[in-house]
Order: C-alpha cells, then structure tokens, then sequence
C-alpha cells in the first residue's frame, strides 16, 4: 500500500514538473494508449498530436485525446492541447456528462485529464470506461474535441484452438489458434514446451517472409546458428510448416499475451508420416484467404496453403483484373500475400491460384479486402466577418472510407437549424441568414465515420454598424376572420431616422423555425394584414427594422390564432324508394373544413315549418325518410355544424308523384321497344330470303340469253360460200333496194330466207356481226341493269323499312 502511494505521489510529481516545464513526455501512451513510466534516465518518446484543423477561430486544439487501452487499477492520462486568446478554461466530459474534480480526476492547467486508478466497474455500478471529450472555452466561445474511447484491457479465451496433424514427408503442415483481446493478443507458438522461433538470448528472434532463404544469427560478428526457414508465423495466429521432416514431430502449443494477460492454448500434436512422392496428386488449396476489414497503414496479411504432387505453384491477382503491383507487398512463406501500409486503392477481391507446374491445371479460392480510410478534411470551415443582417455561408467537405456524416456543433453543443439557419448538401453547407449578434460564436464540423474521426472550427464574427434602428416595440396581433390575422408594432425608440422598411416573420406555432416565411412593410406603415392563414390556427410574429447597413434585433415574438370557421355546405344526393321512402345521401370533403355532425330537416311544400332537427355524428352518411305522402312535394335540407355554429345548408326538392309515373311509364315504352324490335328482326329475315330469290332468277335469265345468241352465231359460220360471183352480182344489181331497207333485208339474209334466193357470203357476215356487236351489248348491260334495280328497289322497300 506504501509502494503505491508512493508511485502516485512520483506520478503526481512528475506530471506537475511537466506541465510547468511545457513538456508531458514524461509520460506517454504506448500500446495503443497504455501509459509507462520511462524513468529519469530513459529517453522520452514525443507526443504526436491527432488531426485536428486550425482555423484561425481564435480558439482551437494543438493536441486532441487518442483511444486508450487501459490496465485495472492503473493510471491514465488523456492530452488535450488548445491554442487561442487567453483565457482559456477546460472542461472534460465523459459519456455527455461533466467529470468532477476529485481525487479520482484531476485537470491540469495544460488541459490534459488524469485518471489515477482506471476500474472498469465501480462499486456504484459506473466505469471509467466510455468517451471522453475536452471542451475549452474563452471569450470568443467553446470548442469540443474528437471523441476518445477508453476500454479496459481484456483477453478472452481461445475460441479456437489448435488442432493434431499428420502430414506426411515433405508436405504442409498447418496450426491455428485464435483469441479475443485488447489490446490485440501477440500471438506466439511453442514446441514441445520450447519457443518456435527463438534460440536463446544471443540468437534474438526471427521470422521467415521468402521461400527458400537461409538465416544465418550471427553474435559479436561470429555465426552462431544457421538454418533454412520452413516455420511462418502469421500475425493472425497460424503457424505453417513446410518441407515437413521427421524431426518437427512434437506437440505444439499457442501462447496469447497482451497487458491484460498471458494465456496457453491445448497442445496439438504433429505427426509426420512417410512420404509417396512418387503419387501423382491434383494441386489442390488447403486454406485460402479470408475476407478483411482493415483501416489505412495496417497490414493485410491474405493466406494461401497449396499442396500437390509435384508440388504446386501459387500465385496471386486481382479479380477485377488490375495488377497487384510491387510497392509494400510480399510473399510469406509459400505463398501467403502480405500488403504492407494497405491504402483505399487496395481495396478489392484477390485470388489465389495453386498451378501443376507446366500445366493448365488449376484450384482457386478467393478473399475480399476492404480498406477504410478515416475521415479527413478536403476544406474545412474558415472564420469569417459578416455586417449583421447580412447572410454568412460555411463550407465543410470531408472524405473518407466509408463516406464520412458531417455534423455541426456552435459553441460546443449541436446546432439547431431554425427559421434562418439552414444546412444543405448533407451538411456540407452551413448558411446564416439575418445574422444578428446572438450568431456570432464558433462553429465546428465534425466529420466521423467507422474508421475515425475528426473537427475543424470556425468563428463567425458579426459587426454591428454604427447607428443601427433599436427593436421594434409593443407588437400586437388580432385575429380579424378564420383566415386573416393583423399584427401591429411601433417605431424603435432609437436611429428610426435612416429606418427603409420593415421585415414581419411569419410561421405557424406547430411548425419547426425553418418553416417560417417573411412579408416585406414599408416604412410609413406600422402594421400588416396576413391573409390566407389556416381557420382555428396558431400563429407566432416577431418584426425586425432594416436600414441601408443592415437590421435590427428581432422584436419579441407574439402569438394569435385565427377565428373558427362553420363548416361547408355537404354534397347532397337523394333517391325514391317506393312510393313513402325517400333515400337521402350525403358526403363530407377537405372543403368542408372541421366538423363535428350533420342536421337533416324536411317539410312538404306546403308546410309552413321543417320537421326535425335530425342530428347524425360525422361518420354518417345517409338516411331513410318514411312516411311520406305520394302526392306531395318535400324540401329536404342538410347543413354540417361544429362548434363555432352550423355551416350553409344545401336543399334538395323530391316529387313522388312524378318520379313514380316516370318509372310506369318507362317500363311500358320499354315494351313497346321491345315489340318493335321483334317486329324488325321478322322483317329482315324475310327481306333477306326473297332478296336471294332475285338474285337467283337473274343470274338464270342472263344464263339463257347468252346461250341463245352464241348458238345463232353458230348457225351463220355454218352456211356454204357457193356462187360466189352470183352473190356479188346479185349485190350490185340490187343496190337500189339494199339502200331503201338495208337493215330489213340484212335481216332476211342473215336467216337464210328463201323469197330473194341470194345467199350472203362470209365477208358480208363478218360485217353484218360486227355491226351487231354494240347492239347486243347495250342489250346485256340493259339486262343487268334491270336486274340490278330491281334488287336494289326490293331491299330499300323491304328489308331497310
């Protein structure tokens, strides 16, 4: 108990001696955070302070916190620099919630937070475990660092251990172990309760990276072991062997140590059997890579164990084609791809390929590597001056992998977007319109995504103009009607003389502050009508006072709700029934507005007063009226109320009587129609028949008559052409009585008849026919043309009526 106490007072010694020499490198965080002490003698390592963005905000951090492994029970320092105009005041939060000052924790006056016994659980149930953040403000404002996480250190058990193998002569032989811890376990392997890879202390440690490479451990410049290397120890905690011999039989164990703890795994035992090289084996991939997660500047380590007889060759490439290339990369062991200081541009799939030598041959198996980048600045915010009413923008663009989310922080806590603050471009833009004095403050982006994080901040300055209008006074509002508001004010009681006009800002109560909008007033007027508002709504309004250098303070903000509003006339629909019920339909709209009900009153025509009210809740939307008498005439009428009264009704006059003869008569003519469409039907069918009958017979008549005149034609071919010179004699002496009836005595010839016993020859027939020729046309064409009429005057008397 002494000792300890007596190591805090040096550590309390020793950091005040620090801090008033500007210097902490007394103490320092080494893996990953954990504090040593390094002695009066040592050497102090330096500090190295995180991203972080000076932008002339005239308050910002040299140094922010870093993650930190911590021991149980040990202490530890978290470092929190700040440059900017004194002075400067630090605070510390941690998980949102400021750190007292107490003998736990101590703040020292460089800013820099000590934990004097770290306990991952306290007996009030809290831990020291969480996020820190230091905060540091001074006149200008407050800033807030990155976010630094404390975590215990752990080790778990191994969730894998190693397992027995039997691998023959010459072969591959493979351990693995695997276990949970922070900081990250260093994985080791023993053999048969020795040191895999260590001689004794003269001979150091080793490792093999190249195939076929000899290590030669020399001591004050002599050799002192020499032997080739078949033993890779993977970072990952896998031990390959290969080349098996007779003598790597044993037992193998895995050895796990970080600042938590030192654990053994189980043994696993290797045997190693007598080799058959002379079989031939297919190549084939015992273990290929596995898909990583890594971060920038770590190592990436993708494994590839092949066996084969004769033994296969591996080789590696990227899937998406593109070389792997030279710089940072090696090959361990057999064909293990190690990438050192891995980039985003490594990022991708890899596959590893196992060749028989000189043939086609091939296994593959693949991995994928994703690297993340920590987000960082491509421009962050600067500080800036603007006049007061003017607007000011701030522009933070950050990248990294996965893409960062830009947040933004005034004054240390989160901002609030409101009726003149707006952020766009997911957030990469910051605008301020109508900047008054309760603007100007400092501004951070904080950019953050699963590999880190990191702030820049900015300070926005406003400057306020000499002879600036005071506040407008006294603002009122009265609501004139459910949609019109009016809201007065008066002048400012000071600089009213250079005033150009008035700006009323104007939002629903409900609404967010970027929802508000603006009317523009002229000077000489002290007041505004707003129309078109919502009935029964609640509106705030606040005025501001512009000059020609810029605006005056907000005014206070006053609130008024607009007067309620009756509801709309309903739709209105009605239908008899019989002959005493009237069915009455009604539907409700947006139009209508707020309601609560409907009222239903009716009365014959002659009535002097309407029966009812008959009152239905909104959700209904019709109703019967019985008992009503047939010959007479009803008025129904139907309003929509709510609480500010009854809206305008909407009326509807209902006749029995005629709606009942309407129905009796439009069943009777639907009879008649019905008569009548049989009757037409009938008189088609019997069109149609005799209309065919028509055809039938004309197509007959045409027949015949063709066959008449063909068998004449016949019969004139046919006559002998004897006395040839006597029927040309005959014909010239006769030419006087040709010329009195040539048609009569062409006729005769034509039939052959005997009382002028001449006989026409062929020549003179030939003629005699072609003159014929048009006659007997015109006579078809007659025929067919009657025959044609007659169709078409028997369907139009017929079949259309």
């Amino acid at each position: 108990m002494n000792t300890r106490m007596t190591r805090l007072h040096q550590i309390n010694v020793r950091v005040h001696l620090a801090v008033e020499g500007d210097s902490v490198s007394v103490w320092t965080a080494v893996n990953q955070g954990m504090l040593k002490y390094k002695g009066e003698d040592g050497p102090f390592p330096r500090l190295f302070p995180l991203s972080g963005v000076m932008s002339g905000a005239e308050l910002s951090f040299k140094l922010e916190p870093s993650d930190i492994i911590a021991v149980q029970e040990q202490p530890l320092m978290l470092h929190c620099q700040v440059d900017g105009i004194p002075p400067i005041t630090t605070q510390w939060r941690h998980d949102g919630l400021l750190v007292p000052q107490d003998r736990h924790h101590t703040t020292f006056i460089n800013g820099s937070l000590l934990v004097a016994h770290f306990q991952k659980t306290k007996s009030d149930g809290s831990s020291d475990e969480g996020d820190y953040e230091c905060m540091a403000q001074n006149s200008f404002g407050r800033v807030v660092s990155r976010k630094a996480r404390i975590q215990a250190a752990t080790m778990a058990d191994f969730h894998v251990q190693p397992e027995s193998v039997l691998a023959e002569e010459s072969g591959v032989a493979r351990f693995q172990c695997q276990i949970h811890g922070l900081p990250e376990p260093v994985i080791s392997w023993e053999k048969d309760s020795r040191p895999v890879d260590t001689a004794d202390e003269r001979s150091g440690r080793f490792m093999s990276w190249k195939r076929r490479l000899f290590c030669c451990i020399t001591y004050f410049f002599k050799v002192w072991l020499c032997f080739p290397f078949r033993y890779t120890l993977l970072p990952t905690g896998v031990l390959q062997i290969t080349g098996v011999r007779e003598e790597d039989s044993g037992k193998f164990c895995c050895v796990a140590h970080n600042s938590a703890a030192v654990k053994h795994s189980a043994e696993a035992l290797l045997t190693v059997s007598d080799s058959q090289s002379s079989v031939y084996k297919e190549p084939m991939i015992v273990v290929g890579p596995e898909n990583l997660t890594l971060t920038v500047h770590q190592t990436a380590i993708l494994e590839c164990v092949a066996t084969g007889y004769p033994r296969p060759i591996v080789s590696w490439s990227r899937l998406d084609g593109r070389p792997i290339g030279v710089e940072g990369i090696q090959v361990l062991g057999t064909g293990n791809l190690m990438i050192s200081d891995v980039g985003v541009q490594h990022s991708g799939v890899y596959v590893c390929a196992a060749n028989k030598p000189g043939t086609r041959v091939r296994r593959t198996a693949q991995g994928r590597l994703v690297v993340q980048a920590p987000a960082e600045f491509v421009q962050p915010p600067q500080s800036i001056a603007r006049p007061v009413g003017t607007t000011a923008i701030f522009t933070c663009q950050a990248q990294g992998e996965p893409g960062p989310q830009l947040t933004w922080l005034k004054n240390g806590q989160v901002l609030e977007t409101g009726r003149h603050v707006k952020l766009r471009n997911n957030n990469s833009t910051l605008t301020i319109h109508s900047i008054s004095q309760e603007d100007e403050a400092i501004y951070q982006c904080i950019a953050e995504n699963s590999a880190g994080s990191t702030q820049a901040s900015a300070r926005l300055t406003v400057l306020w103009a000499d002879g600036l209008p005071g506040v407008p006074t006294n603002v009122q509002a009265e609501a004139l009607s459910p949609n019109t508001i009016q809201v007065s004010w008066r002048e400012p009681e000071q600089n009213t003389q250079d005033i150009i006009g008035y700006v009323l800002h104007i939002r629903r109560t409900s609404d967010p502050l970027e929802m508000e909008y603006e009317e523009a007033v002229s000077k000489v007027t002290l007041q505004q009508v707003i129309r078109d508002l919502e009935p029964s709504t609640s509106y705030t309004f606040y005025v501001k006072a512009y000059t020609s250098h810029g605006a005056s303070k907000p005014s206070d903000s006053v609130s008024e709700s607009t007067r309620g509003e009756v509801p709309a006339p309903p739709s209105l629909f009605t239908k008899v029934l019989n002959s005493s019920v009237v069915q009455v339909m009604w539907e409700s709209s947006p139009k209508m507005g707020q309601h609560q009900g409907f009222r239903l009153y009716y009365r014959s025509a002659q009535a002097p007063a309407f029966a009812g009210p008959t009152t239905f809740p909104r959700n209904v939307t019709q109703w019967n009226i019985t008992q009503l008498d047939s010959s007479l005439v009803y008025e129904i009428k139907l309003l929509a109320y709510n609480q500010h009264g009854d809206g305008n009704a909407t009326t509807r006059f209902v006749s029995l009587r005629e709606t009942l003869e309407k129905s009796v008569l439009d069943g009777s003519c639907d009879c008649l129609q019905d008569e009548q469409s049989k009757t037409s039907t009938t008189g088609i069918i019997i069109g149609i028949h005799i209309g065919v009958t028509c055809i039938i017979f004309c197509v007959l008549f045409l027949v015949f008559s063709y066959r008449d005149r063909l068998m004449m034609c016949k019969t004139v071919q046919a006559t002998p052409q004897a006395a040839h010179s006597a029927a040309l004699e005959s014909s010239s002496s006769s030419q006087g009585a040709s010329g009195l009836n040539g048609a009569a005595r062409r006729e005769m010839e034509v039939n052959g008849s005997a009382a002028g016993k001449k006989v026409v020859d062929s020549n003179e027939l030939q003629r005699l026919f072609r003159q014929q020729n048009p006659q007997d046309t015109c006579t078809v064409s007659a025929d067919h043309l009657s025959c044609g009429l007659f169709i078409k005057m028997f369907f139009t008397n017929n079949v259309v009526k």
